[in-house]
């Protein structure tokens, strides 16, 4: 969508952003934080009423005290805002106003500088030391002459217990590292710590043309590069105006869905892993290479899938794609039973999963909890049948809701949209119709001057593009909105009263790939 923000006084902001809470925008899609050049820095917030799919952005500009920006924060109003507005305060040096804990999020904390701003100069040092990690979060106020407080909130209690859960551990699926609060095996906090696989991949867009970009999307979440590469050739294809051919969209709806497919059988193999049950692992890791074989006679990958392009597709598919496929689709229906006969209705796998990590409805919204996470809680967040793109909205699927807003709910929901996937392909592999397979772009590709947000569902939740274009052949700002960082940061409710053993199987059910995470 092409963004017309409102802009609201600084005085005001607070209570505008509570009356359009008050008007239905009950879901904080994302914040965007961006040097404005000669405006100073800033936000943009993009909202969503859950019950319309209308949507609607905001501009906020930073107000300047001392050498302080600040903005009021709207954690008050939507609890995914904690880690959002701590990831524009570690890159943009933004304070948000009554926010209780103003850390670094994915830098260290020893880091000079806030790199997104266009006036940071990178130094190319780096220190073995030890980074030291302050014990206490800050919350900046002002007092009533207009000046900046800052108070130091603690974070642990003199007797607490903490323990790491990761970095260096399998069961957070990469370099996640959950600061655990004990009392004895029950969770009583988590705080997330980041970034200990960042590439700072919004910062280098900056300086690359827009076909250089594309390079950077695969290594987010590997199991959704298709949908991660869709969102970002999206953006600038609806920036540009460029009119796909009906053999494109298919053609991208088709490996979305298969990429789906890979995702959701390694996530069926993992959750049963975490719990120890390797068989159901070795069941799933067999039908997806299945998967991964069609895929890659088209697009030559199997993990790293670098096959859409500005304009389309970087080739046409393989001459045998439409037979594998059709092979695919008949091997594949039957063999989900199988994952619940050996795994899913296990009687310990309910012991582990059912009224685990449960969050409801109202709850994952208010998180940003999107996918399958919150589909399991009955929040109809599909992105494919709220905001359809390509042919989602030209064939016959159901988004797949359940209402036990637990770890079983969320498995259960992985295994339903399997045979959605199935359904979507089956009713586009024998119609894929004729046409380009690619519509030929400029040399150098230059977008208008203006800002967009484009998304898509990916195999997790939402993943979403921000584009400010200058009228340049490189972006002014690129932004994601990664599935994984407002799950991550409903954790610490999910799972406060749990055992630590339901963490695993918590972070497990949400599904999470931190490289996405990170960028």
């Amino acid at each position: 969508m092409k963004l017309n923000n409102l802009v609201f006084d600084f005085d005001q902001f607070a209570s505008e952003m509570a009356n359009l809470k008050n008007k239905g925008f009950d879901y904080l899609v994302t914040i965007i934080g961006e040097d404005f050049g000669e405006e100073g820095l800033g936000c943009i917030y993009i909202l969503e009423n859950t019950e319309n799919h209308e949507r609607t952005s905001v501009k906020m500009i930073a107000k300047q005290v001392g050498d302080s920006c600040v903005i009021p924060s709207v954690i008050n109003l939507w609890k995914s805002a904690d880690l959002l507005e701590r990831e524009v305060y570690d890159f943009l040096g933004i304070k948000f106003l009554g926010h209780p804990d103003m850390r670094r999020l994915f830098l260290r904390n020893d880091f000079k500088g806030h790199p997104l701003r266009k006036d940071f100069k990178a130094d190319d040092k780096y220190t073995l030391e030890d980074d030291v990690e302050p014990d206490f979060g800050l919350e900046f106020t002002l007092d009533k002459d207009g000046n900046l407080k800052t108070k130091k909130n603690p974070l642990f209690a003199d007797d607490d217990y903490v323990v790491n859960i990761g970095p260096q551990h399998p069961s957070t699926h990469g370099v996640l590292r959950l600061q655990t609060v004990l009392d004895g095996e029950t969770v009583k906090r988590i705080y997330p710590h980041l970034g200990y696989i960042h590439r700072g991949i919004e910062k280098m867009w900056e300086g690359m043309t827009y076909p250089q970009t594309l390079a950077l999307t695969d290594r987010l979440n590997y199991l959704s590069a298709m949908m991660h590469r869709h969102a970002l050739v999206g953006v600038i294809e609806e920036a540009m105006g460029i009119e796909l051919t009906d053999r494109i969209k298919v053609i991208r709806t088709i490996m979305d869905e298969l990429q789906r497919l890979d995702n959701h059988l390694l996530y069926c193999g993992c959750v049963a892993q975490d719990l120890g049950a390797l068989t159901a692992f070795l069941y799933c890791m067999r039908d997806r290479e299945h998967v991964l074989n069609v895929m890659e006679e088209t697009t030559g990958g199997r993990l790293i899938q670098n096959y859409y392009r500005i304009g389309g597709l970087q080739d046409d598919i393989d001459p045998n794609f439409v037979d594998n496929v059709k092979a695919l689709v008949n091997y594949l229906r039957p063999m989900i039973q199988e994952y619940l006969d050996v795994f899913g209705d296990n009687v310990i796998t309910h012991n582990r999963l059912e009224k685990i990590g449960a969050m409801d409805k109202e709850n994952c919204i208010n998180y940003g909890v999107t996918g399958p996470a919150g589909r399991a809680a009955g929040w109809e967040n599909d992105v494919r049948k709220n905001h359809p793109y390509d042919m989602y909205d030209k064939v016959e699927w159901k988004q797949i809701t359940l209402t036990g807003c637990d770890s079983m709910d969320r498995y259960y929901v992985h295994i339903q949209e399997m045979y959605q996937s199935l359904d979507i392909i089956e009713q586009l592999i024998d119609n894929i119709p004729a046409g380009d397979f690619y519509v030929k772009q400029k040399p150098i590709i230059k977008v208008p001057e203006g800002q967009w947000y484009f998304s898509v569902e990916g195999a997790s939740g939402e993943f979403g593009v921000y584009l400010d274009s200058k009228g340049d052949k490189s972006p002014y700002r690129m932004k994601m909105r990664p599935m994984g960082l407002t799950l991550i940061g409903a954790l610490d409710t999910m799972l406060r009263g749990e055992k630590i053993a339901d963490l695993v199987t918590t972070t497990a059910a949400i599904d999470v790939v931190i490289p996405d995470i990170d960028r």
